[in-house]
């Protein structure tokens, strides 16, 4: 077969169809659900997929809880000047958190208590 009539391009099409027909099967079957409004597990699925709940920071525990953005800078800023590794988060009802590592939770919460943030 000489590769000017065409046919070499059969393959490739081919190749392109299947993979074509797949993914709309696989989206058929897997995604569809997901997208669903009246889907009762819908609220476990917001936020990060990494996080078992939603209260669950991995390695971090919270040190201090306030609403005031400022507040939390200057609960980071005394953290950071006794040498304890500090970051911030936000809960889901919108309060936000400073998180320290669990070994550092007790020193962290000494030296917060005074604040107004607790």
């Amino acid at each position: 077969m000489p590769p000017s009539d065409g046919w070499y391009l059969l393959g490739p099409f081919i190749a392109v169809a299947l993979v074509g027909f797949l993914g709309a099967i696989f989206w058929r079957m897997g995604l569809q659900w997901t997208q669903a409004r009246e889907d009762p597990l819908r609220e476990l699925y917001a936020g990060l997929a990494i996080f078992g709940e939603a209260e669950d920071y991995g390695l971090l525990c919270p040190a201090a809880a306030t609403d005031d953005p400022d507040i939390v800078e200057e609960i980071r800023t005394l953290l950071a000047a006794a040498g304890i590794r500090s970051t911030s988060a936000v809960r889901p009802d919108g309060r936000l958190l400073v998180l320290v590592f669990p070994e550092e939770v007790d020193e962290a919460r000494r030296l917060v208590g005074g604040s107004p943030a607790l």
